[in-house]
């Protein structure tokens, strides 16, 4: 049996979990989270104000799905009550940003500034033009629209210009150095 799996998920106050034969729906504080089941070996149930998720077997595909919908569902309860967040910065001289309506308008040393549009669900604060805040109840989604803001200008190894994740450690290269004799063609 999965250890995952079989632990309970406690439901919080102001947090409503509705299962129906194909989908988990939780509401609470900070908006409704649906998520999908699997078509057949997994079944949830909300007793005495906790979520339990079981199988129905234990082949294979059900077991590798057992603990997965488990950590879906807790995330979901999670992210309705306290929500998601990841920190970015941008290191480089001339890099900023700024909100443009529903869009996040980056300068990242191109020759344009980048219009990201902002995806439902997330909100993007900009602190100082330099240092990002990503939030949302959805794990998935603050996680993924983090990863391509990033992705935009990705930390060089030289001389560690990017976007990067805070406290994000980026392994730096030595560049060239000036070549000190040797095969320098002299006479």
């Amino acid at each position: 049996m999965s250890r995952v799996g079989r632990k309970s998920i406690a439901v919080p106050k102001g947090v409503e979990v509705k299962v129906t034969p194909t989908s988990v729906v939780v509401k609470g504080p900070k908006g409704t989270l649906e998520e999908r089941l699997p078509r057949q070996g997994i079944s949830v149930s909300v007793e005495n104000g906790e979520v339990l998720v079981k199988r129905a077997n234990d082949e294979r595909d059900v077991r590798s799905l057992h603990g997965m919908m488990r950590n879906l569902i807790a995330n979901m309860v999670k992210g309705v009550t306290e929500g998601f967040r990841k920190d970015l910065e941008m290191i480089g001289v001339g890099y900023r940003s700024e909100l443009k309506g529903k869009d996040l308008q980056l300068a990242l040393g191109f020759s344009h500034p980048i219009l990201f549009p902002i995806p439902e669900g997330i909100q993007i604060k900009v602190n100082n033009q330099t240092k990002l805040e990503v939030t949302g109840a959805n794990k998935q989604l603050v996680g993924q629209t983090a990863a391509e803001i990033r992705e935009l200008r990705p930390p060089e190894p030289y001389q560690g210009k990017g976007v990067r994740y805070l406290g994000e450690v980026v392994r730096r290269k030595a560049g060239k150095s000036a070549a000190t004799g040797g095969a320098s063609g002299g006479a």
